[in-house]
């Protein structure tokens, strides 16, 4: 560990002496951390200029291992700070955030173009044959590469100020964005009292509503709130049409409600902004430059993808309006399809041609036995098991604790579980490392260091006493999520920034998304679906309706991502506009979106691509992912055995395991002995012809 110069730097954030390492959260402070970023962006700064300056030719060890290990501390309390500002925020906390971001982005746009230091990385690189790198080795020293090189290292110092300046102003626009979301989340909600204004809410429902009134010192009402875990069940049982009207209309208004958190001249500016890096950078468009190092490798390739599956999912989209419609028609009632309809009316459908509900089916879906499933899958697959240790303060009460270990009972990681909704967290499901897994001696005299994972989801919190119920949904996003945790946990490379989940934006889904078929192989569900007051196993006969049921509304909820990724690319293939709003209107127009049917993430809140870059031009890479998952389950439905000990063997050594360390089309292939094609996504989706 470096020591830093500040005597005001609370050791706490640097020094984890929690259990197993973790750090100690009970003894970090809001306060702490602005005096510990100086501290630490300085000391990192140090430790750079000592790698630039260094007297000695260069070679891997003293200029890329250097670069690997360096800014320890900074890494640990940015980990600390990231967690805090998206999963339990405050004013405070936001405050710095808005402060904190640019200067992050200066800082690492000061080493990206530090001449001396890219001079010692641009040889090495030029001299690579030459050297006997491993093949870790020589996508670790390509990623520090073509990271300096998109950092405008080859730029003239002018063009490095003006994209310096960018980068620090897309820094605290993606915050600021991302705040005003989470204030228009918190700041409305709608209150029920009336018997009548709760007509078809089932029980879990109105207890999860309840919990957030009281929460907003509203007692004995119900509170409808903008979180997914209430809102989505709503729309769906609800039998008010006024009030779906009413809610879903905040719902989808969040970011651009006029006023201080409007987020839409944040998206204009930062469209523009996003243009004229990726110019000075050389590529046509920054759709171009977020794609130039993955697996799709040009916005055609992407586009046609997503078009191909629109047409389908269109049609799909179509006859599924029809049977709404037919149904809003058998009631007696005159009106047309709208977006507020949709989830209520295509429950009503689900329930009727597959004979079960959604309110049938929660009661066997109780959020601990999820989470036992997801371990248990893991446990069949990789030998792993998660031990919970209780009484170990997190940064929430709420915040559980697991070791993972292995079956020699040696631990391998420390996962850490958020489950609930609150107003502090920002909305959505999430995985992110305190510390990621890597082999490389340390100058605290530690050698490597194990990956400490947390999951952060939004799932209603129940009353006092009562079960989290989950809908299948949920239990899907929970497995989803783990599947990214596990692509943390399991990593087993040499080099930090290959290690877990550090890899092209459109192959670090494949590790959730694949992992999400596990939930619904019938052993699973036998075991884990009990009902929460009887003990008893889901009915063989309920069982055979969810899994008849995986593909229905198929249609409505691909229209929904796909329409929302065409969008994305279009923003940032077209470089700047003048009104966002009125391109994403003719996008849309253009590929017909159904009038009952919206965007998934409407661009005011489109958190995956405007708090930050992290999803810019890159949404598509779920569908991406998903053609990817979908042929690569169907490996083990091939040997008949979901839990296939040799097929599992190889899915934990190609993909779980290896990061970033290997090109992700050799590992694929590796694994499944070919790239896949879109088929087996669309026979998962119920798509294919």
């Amino acid at each position: 560990m470096p020591r830093m110069s500040s005597q005001a730097v609370n050791p706490a954030l640097v020094e984890w002496t929690g259990h197993q390492g973790l750090p100690r959260f009970d003894a970090v402070k809001d306060a702490d951390f602005a005096p510990a970023f100086d501290a630490a962006l300085a000391s990192h700064e140090a430790e750079i200029d000592a790698i630039a300056k260094n007297g000695e030719a260069p070679t891997f060890a003293n200029t890329v291992t250097a670069l690997e290990i360096a800014g320890d501390a900074l890494s640990r309390i940015s980990a600390l700070f990231w967690n805090k500002a998206g999963a339990h925020t405050n004013e405070v906390i936001q405050a710095l955030e808005r402060e904190i971001a640019p200067k992050m982005a200066r800082h690492y746009s000061k080493i990206g173009t530090n001449a001396a230091l890219f001079a010692r990385i641009d040889a090495l690189w030029e001299g690579r044959e030459g050297l006997g790198l491993t093949l870790e080795e020589t996508r670790v020293l390509e990623r520090h590469w073509k990271g300096f090189v998109k950092s405008g290292a080859k730029l003239p110092k002018p063009e490095q100020e003006r994209l310096s300046a960018i980068n620090e102003r897309l820094a605290g626009l993606g915050a600021q964005f991302g705040q005003n979301v989470l204030a228009d989340e918190k700041s409305w909600a709608l209150l029920l009292s009336e018997e009548a204004d709760l007509a078809g809410i089932p029980d879990y429902l109105r207890d999860a509503m309840a919990g957030a009134a009281r929460e907003r010192g509203e007692e004995g009402k119900y509170a409808v709130t903008l979180s997914r875990s209430i809102i989505e069940p709503f729309l769906t049982a609800s039998e008010r049409r006024d009030l779906r009207e009413q809610a879903f209309k905040a719902w989808v208004a969040r970011g651009a409600n006029g006023g201080e958190t409007d987020n839409r001249e944040i998206i204009r500016e930062t469209l523009a902004l996003r243009a004229e890096k990726a110019k000075l950078l050389g590529y046509a468009n920054f759709a171009e430059l977020k794609l130039d190092n993955t697996m799709a490798k040009t916005p055609d390739a992407v586009n046609d993808l997503l078009k191909a599956v629109w047409a389908k999912a269109a049609a799909r989209a179509g006859e599924e309006e029809r049977d709404i419609a037919g149904l809003i028609a058998e009631e007696g009632r005159n009106h047309e399809v709208m977006p507020w309809d949709w989830r209520h009316y295509a429950e009503k459908i689900r329930t009727r041609k597959f004979d079960f509900s959604e309110t049938e089916l929660k009661p066997y879906l109780q959020l601990e036995k999820i989470i036992a499933a997801c371990f248990d899958v893991a446990g069949r697959l990789f030998g792993i098991r998660a031990v919970e240790q209780k009484g170990i303060p997190a940064y929430h009460p709420d915040v559980r604790v697991f070791e993972i270990r292995d079956r020699s009972d040696k631990l391998v990681a420390l996962f850490l579980g958020d489950y609930f909704a609150r107003g502090s967290k920002r909305s959505g499901a999430w995985m992110s490392s305190f510390q990621s897994q890597h082999k490389l001696p340390l100058k605290n005299g530690a050698v490597g260091e194990l990956p400490i994972i947390y999951n952060v989801c939004n799932f209603a919190k129940p009353a006092e006493g009562k079960p989290a119920l989950l809908s299948l949904d949920d239990a899907r996003t929970l497995f989803h999520e783990f599947g990214h945790a596990l692509h943390g946990m399991l990593s087993n490379v040499t080099y930090p920034s290959v290690s877990g989940t550090g890899v092209s934006r459109d192959f670090v889904e494949l590790p959730s998304q694949l992992y999400e078929h596990w939930l619904t192989v019938p052993a699973i569900l036998k075991e884990y679906a009990v009902h929460y007051e009887t003990g008893a196993p889901i009915p063989q006969a309920l069982l055979d309706k969810v899994l008849a049921a995986r593909t229905f509304n198929a249609g409505f909820n691909t229209v929904e991502f796909t329409s929302s990724a065409l969008v994305d690319m279009a923003f940032h293939t077209r470089g700047a506009v003048e009104d966002p709003m009125a391109v994403q209107a003719e996008v849309l127009s253009e590929i017909g979106m159904p009038k009952s049917i919206v965007m998934r993430h409407a661009t005011p809140h489109f958190q995956h691509v405007f708090s930050g870059d992290g999803y810019s031009a890159g949404y598509y890479s779920y569908m991406w992912s998903e053609v990817l998952d979908a042929d690569a389950f169907s490996a083990f439905e091939e040997t008949g055995d979901a839990f296939n000990a040799d097929m599992a063997a190889k899915l934990k050594a190609n993909i779980y395991s290896v990061g970033g360390s290997i090109d992700p089309e050799d590992t694929y292939k590796a694994f499944r002995g070919k790239l896949p094609s879109p088929d087996a996504m669309l026979r998962k989706k119920g798509l294919a012809a």
